[in-house]
């Protein structure tokens, strides 16, 4: 459970929560209300599930009226940074369990509590307001009103003033329609209150989030009028969906019950389909599964990401099969499984649409381990079975023959190699313009461990995998291993030239230990890798991925778009990384229980007290290099809450 307690700590008002709606939409927010991103929002719908995301409807404003006082219950940010009213000090709490709810103490002693959720089975965002104690005076009892400040973009995009802005509303009884640009579905609001039609523009909220990205972060939005609630007649509620030209069946299936009903019936299976889920992670895993066409995929992140294909068979493994979801699993995989080119998996679909983006060498990797964890944790029937066998084959016929981007196995040495100029085809994939910051040409460490794994895996059932295998595995310890340090090179054979090496200090090899199926080094050896992580990169949030003393590190992930990309691989903080290392220091060290508890203790508890910071119940994108390692990025990350699940499951602890 993630509560503040009065007095609230200023500086937590800025953590977010996340609602998603499966389908890629989802509603998010921040503890103290004020919106600080551009993709804050209480709906935001994706048009061509898990893309064409759009926002509708960017937040409320929400105020008491009783006692002939005016009482605010939400925040706004205006620019340059003003922020009218300040409402932290009637916060009394604010939980996440089973879903966003504040806690406001009324000056005459009332409790009043607002909620917000996304009811995933219909994809509708669900406000409700209720008075849980009532005023100790004979006042009359308070009337809330609701505001709704609307847009219609991208979300990516920012919305301003303009005159093709609809205010109209059709108003059905407790129904209220608007369609503020006509290429975008209609926004439906149904609600126990009473709604006044007052068309305005309200500009100039200021998103500090976005700036300090070096982004802009000003626009304006409109309101086209306000909703009245009695609450001493019973609880508010308003209920926000999008609607399309082939929503027909679904209005008329709302038509009948009254608003609080319906509300009432949300509420009830939302909170039996959450419990169901068990804990507060698994909770949290779910917003990452979401639909794609008539399928399933993850969803690599919120707010900016859609559906990566090497995030999703890492994150899918503590998401998914951790978590015992192997249907989910299995159906993902099939539906990848299709997209085999060339020994090749796509790393991205398209927002937009269009081909899908062949521009990754371990993606196609990374699917060969999903695979083989599936198959190891589930009952596949024969025939998924044989169309999975089949894709890992056409992967590795690919890559041994040779494929896009000069990867190919080396006939030399049986070792991967992979890389052209102006592509970043591993993980370390930041690219800004044409600069790719770590291009990392040539034979990087993990894509071993991933190619040897790959060959091992298919070698269970095709034995002309075998003989690959053992070579790459002989020459990767006689190649890889550092003799100054005992640890191992980062890239070996540079930009095609052989015998050229890279000594940078990086988490990469972390994975010829931890992480996947097949440890390619034990013993001493092992344990020299692990120290040398432990000793340079290892922080409270996961991995850096540069050590400190290396002259191109960059200690913060901080400023516009150039700086941030110039960093993001250069010493910032991973913390799906942490997954990995702790398989590597449990294999290096001894899996005991006494090891296992001190893993527990140094390792992963930081990254548990983390859930209650930045995005709450989630695990954050990275973390600065330097102390105390603030979090950034995307706040709610599918591989590293997904690492963090299998890695507790690999500890037997409960998740």
């Amino acid at each position: 459970m993630t509560r503040l307690e009065r007095p609230i700590d200023v500086a937590r008002l800025d953590d977010e929560w996340l609602e998603a709606d499966g389908a890629g939409g989802f509603a998010s927010g921040t503890a103290g209300t004020a919106r600080t991103r551009r993709y804050h929002a209480l709906l935001l719908t994706a048009t061509q599930p898990p893309t064409g995301r759009v926002v509708l409807v960017n937040g409320i404003e929400a105020w008491l009226e009783y006692g002939g006082r005016r009482t605010a219950l939400t925040t706004q940010r205006y620019a340059p940074d003003l922020l009218p009213p300040d409402t932290s000090e009637r916060m009394a709490s604010f939980d996440t369990s089973p879903w966003p709810t504040w806690r406001y103490r009324l000056d005459d002693g009332a409790v009043l509590t607002a909620e917000v959720f996304v009811a995933k089975a219909s994809r509708e965002t669900v406000l409700r307001w209720r008075l849980e104690t009532a005023a100790q005076s004979e006042a009359a009892a308070p009337v809330l009103k609701v505001r709704p400040l609307m847009s219609g973009r991208d979300y990516h995009a920012l919305h301003h003033e303009n005159p093709a802005f609809a205010f109209d509303a059709q108003i059905d009884g407790e129904r209220v329609r608007w369609q503020p640009y006509g290429n975008l579905p209609a926004i439906v609001a149904r609600s126990n209150g009473s709604y006044a039609h007052a068309p305005d523009w309200y500009r100039n909220f200021c998103y500090p989030r976005e700036r300090e990205r070096g982004l802009d972060g000003v626009e304006d939005l409109a309101t086209p009028g306000v909703f009245s609630f009695d609450l001493g007649k019973g609880d508010a509620v308003i209920m926000l969906r999008a609607q399309s030209i082939h929503d027909a069946a679904s209005t008329e299936r709302e038509a009948s019950g009254s608003a609080a009903s319906r509300a009432g019936l949300l509420v009830g299976f939302e909170a039996l389909r959450r419990a169901s889920r068990g804990s507060r992670l698994a909770c949290s895993a779910d917003a990452y599964v979401v639909t794609r066409g008539d399928g399933r995929t993850i969803v690599a992140g919120y707010p900016w990401f859609t559906d990566w294909g090497r995030d999703t068979f890492i994150a899918m493994r503590g998401l998914l099969l951790a978590n015992g979801r192997y249907e989910a699993a299995g159906a993902i995989l099939l539906e990848w499984a299709s997209t085999v080119s060339e020994g090749m998996l796509p790393n991205r679909f398209p927002d937009a649409g269009g081909a899908p983006e062949y521009n990754s060498v371990d993606a196609s990797l990374w699917f060969v381990v999903a695979v083989h964890d599936y198959f190891a944790a589930a009952n596949v029937p024969d025939a998924a079975r044989r169309v999975l066998q089949g894709a890992v084959d056409a992967i590795l016929d690919g890559y041994a023959r040779g494929t896009r981007y000069e990867i190919a196995a080396d006939p030399r040495d049986g070792l991967l190699r992979a890389g052209v100029p102006g592509v970043q085809l591993t993980w370390m994939d930041a690219k800004a313009g044409d600069w790719v910051v770590t291009p990392r040409i040539g034979k990087p460490v993990e894509i071993q461990a991933l190619w040897i794994n790959a060959l091992r895996i298919a070698g269970a059932w095709d034995t002309r995998w075998r003989e690959l295998e053992a070579r790459a595995s002989t020459s990767f310890a006689v190649r890889f291993v550092d003799p100054s340090t005992g640890a191992l090179f980062d890239v070996i054979d540079v930009d095609h030239v052989e015998s050229a090496v890279d000594r940078s200090i990086r988490p990469n090899q972390i994975f010829a230990i931890g992480g996947l199926p097949f440890a390619l080094l034990e013993g001493d050896a092992a344990r020299a890798v692990v120290a040398q992580v432990q000793t340079h990169l290892l922080t409270p949030m996961g991995l850096r991925t540069l050590a400190p003393s290396d002259p191109a590190y960059r200690g913060r992930y901080r400023g516009g778009v150039l700086e941030r990309d110039g960093a993001y691989h250069q010493g910032t903080v991973w913390p799906w990384l942490l997954g990995p290392f702790v398989d590597a220091w449990l294999r290096a060290n001894g899996d005991t229980e006494a090891q296992r508890a001190h893993a527990r203790t140094h390792f992963v508890a930081p990254l548990l007290a983390h859930l209650d910071h930045a995005g709450f119940d989630h695990v954050s994108e990275v973390a600065d290099g330097d102390a105390p390692h603030v979090p950034g990025g995307a706040p709610f990350q599918a591989w590293s809450l997904g690492e963090l699940l299998r890695v507790l499951k690999r500890l037997g602890d409960p998740i």
